[in-house]
């Protein structure tokens, strides 16, 4: 391609850079290689083969020890070079001019190094989602990584490093690492020397750039959604952002796929989210690697410190250039280890640990032929939730059979270690507000959020299973009308309750529901309420936003409580308090009780409600029910 051709449209220069494979002239510099006589080896020199047919992780790559720069001893004027991945496996040169050091840009102590890069490449593209992590060198040693870009439509290539001492920090956070364990980066020979102005140039102060300071962001990783519609991601990309995830869309795709081609510094990494018929996997740049570890990135993930997300090798298939977000086209192949921490500087790998993810099955029946969907996801407090409720929604929209019309029955079972099964039934149909897909995907993700919730133990997830049955109708209906056949009673008398469904598009459905008043029912008033069972659950679990949360047994006791949305719920109400200790529902309590329990109350070890529930039936019908009636009963 001829670099001196003018500017063209964003389209052509799209298209252009996907669709050639010719090398940029005027950038062939291959990455130098290490004296093997001397102390280090050439990245290069690193072994990590593996069996796919076996499905081990690879051994350890062997490397020694290379030196670093202080962050002192780099000033205004010195120049260097960088290594990034461009196409293919191969990490490609950056010249680096070091413009200065911005102390205390990203925190307290924490320092970036301001930079312009040169190079026929890097000056066509600009800084690129996925060149996060690029080492950067000055003299052969290790200054950093690249971590920072100036927002977009830079015209210029600026960049900020993270020095490399900031980065080495995230070691000691990692308590799974021996003692004697030292990182030390490899050093590669590079042709560029440093270049020190006479009489040196004074620091750059972050408050001296303001324009600097209000533009400059975290180079993205590009957050590779392979398997999935455009319109999935986007439906949950909201929550995705909330779960600290700010993506740039790349294109690509996953495989477990071997790649002999060693991993160095400079190489592409896939960091996974989700593997399997769907896949979620990030991608950034290796900045430094040892025996047993490698750091990448130069700024967090995700920043949730101590993680747990599969480590793989990455293919760039080409570099989009864009003014307004550039990104590399990479797809993650063999798995090399796992990451383990995610840091302010970056994320740490290592090697030969395996990822322990959540292994899902989703089975869909009641089309032209049954359909199995196998995934494994990352196990996350914050993101698996979000994980699942995309990768439902994505797997329902993606049938021949679906339709805007469709409902669902849902079996399912959450496996979580040491506890009783999650179970999952339920039955869901399109609504006023949102497609039946979207309420699969949040019922589900809601059960996730709830288990993660609990402040007192870890959920050691073991699997998932959901099985849903389409139905390929709109079977819904509103409670209209309700109404007794009586307005006294006595207690133990038996009341007709008479209620009318309006289902979608059909006739007016009337249900005839014996409701017997307890013996125990003072005189009085009395309520009857008709209603759904999303109305009960969440006049239940209302009060729970004021108390503590509750542990992972009383949390999986209460969501096995959850009532279903294809049943009819009619419950005798009065209104004497009633009290909820954890998952335990205690109505009708006497006074003499609740002053007794009363110091429980205060702390939050219990809720009072102003009704009891004297009695609850149900009535199983073939819609989603929606809606609520009450009515009022005297009681003689």
């Amino acid at each position: 391609m001829n670099m001196a051709v003018p500017f063209r449209p964003l389209l052509l220069l799209s298209l252009a850079c996907l669709l050639t494979s010719t090398s940029f002239a005027g950038d062939k510099k291959p990455v130098p290689a290490v004296n093997p006589t001397s102390a280090t080896i050439t990245p290069s020199a690193v072994s990590d083969k593996v069996n796919p047919a076996a499905g081990a992780i690879p051994a350890k790559p062997v490397l020694t020890r290379a030196e670093i720069m202080p962050l002192d001893q780099i000033h205004a004027g010195m120049r260097g070079v960088a290594y990034t991945v461009f196409e293919g496996v191969k990490p490609e040169p950056m010249d680096v001019e070091v413009l200065g050091v911005l102390k205390n840009f990203t925190g307290p102590k924490s320092n970036i190094i301001l930079a312009r890069l040169h190079g026929t490449k890097v000056e066509f593209t600009g800084v690129v989602a996925g060149m996060s992590g690029s080492p950067v060198y000055i003299d052969g040693k290790l200054v950093g990584a690249l971590s920072l870009r100036i927002g977009s439509f830079s015209k210029e290539p600026i960049a900020g490093i993270t020095p490399i001492e900031e980065m080495l920090e995230i070691n000691e956070l990692d308590r799974s690492a021996p003692p004697q364990s030292v990182f030390a980066p490899t050093r590669p020979q590079s042709e560029a020397t440093s270049t020190s102005i006479s009489g040196g140039q004074p620091e750059l102060k972050a408050e001296s750039l303001p324009q600097v300071a209000s533009y400059m962001t975290p180079i993205s990783a590009p957050l590779v959604f392979s398997g999935f519609s455009n319109e999935a991601v986007q439906q949950f990309m909201p929550q995705f952002k909330s779960a600290g995830i700010m993506p740039v869309m790349g294109a690509g795709s996953s495989s477990s796929m071997p790649q002999p081609e060693a991993i160095e510094p400079g190489s592409s990494v896939g960091i996974v989210l989700v593997r399997g018929d769907m896949d979620i996997a990030a991608t950034c740049t290796v900045t430094y690697i040892d025996p047993e570890r490698l750091l990448a990135c130069g700024h967090p993930l995700f920043q949730f410190g101590k993680t747990d997300m599969p480590m793989t090798k990455s293919r760039v298939l080409a570099t989009l250039p864009s003014p307004l977000d550039a990104f590399k086209i990479a797809t993650s192949t063999e798995t090399i280890g796992s990451f383990v921490q995610d840091r302010h500087t970056g994320i740490m790998g290592k090697f030969g640990v395996e990822s322990q993810m959540v292994p899902v099955t989703l089975r869909l029946h009641g089309g032209s032929k049954p359909k199995e969907f196998h995934y494994e996801m990352l196990n996350n407090p914050k993101l698996t939730p979000v994980v699942m409720m995309a990768t439902v929604y994505n797997a329902l929209q993606g049938l021949n059979e679906y339709g805007e019309d469709a409902s669902y029955r849902m079996q399912g079972k959450i496996s979580v270690r040491g506890y009783p099964t999650v179970q999952m039934q339920d039955m869901f149909a399109p609504g006023d507000s949102q497609p039946t897909s979207v309420g699969v995907a949040l019922s589900v993700g809601e059960r996730f959020g709830r288990i993660y919730s609990n402040a007192y133990q870890t959920p050691d997830m073991q699997g998932v299973e959901i099985d849903l049955d389409l139905i390929r109708e709109r079977r819904w209906a509103r409670i209209e009308t309700a109404r007794t056949d009586s307005t006294e009673a006595r207690p133990g008398d038996q009341v007709m309750v008479e209620v009318v469904l309006r289902p979608y598009r059909g006739e007016r459905i009337v249900k005839q529901i014996p409701v017997r008043i307890p013996t125990s029912t003072p005189k009085g008033n009395v309520r009857i309420l008709i209603s759904d069972g999303d109305t009960l659950d969440k006049a239940r679990r209302a009060p729970a936003i004021f108390a503590r949360k509750l542990d992972l047994n009383a949390t999986i006791a209460a969501l096995n409580k959850e009532r279903t949305n294809d049943r009819l719920y009619v419950s005798v109400l009065q209104s004497n308090p009633q009290a909820l200790v954890e998952d335990k529902v205690m109505p009708g309590l006497p006074l003499s009780v609740m002053n007794v329990m009363d110091g429980m109350r205060g702390t939050q070890d219990m809720i009072v409600t102003g009704e009891s529930a004297m009695d609850e039936s149900s009535t199983p019908l073939d819609f989603v029910v929606a809606g609520s009636q009450v009515i009022s009963l005297t009681i003689k």
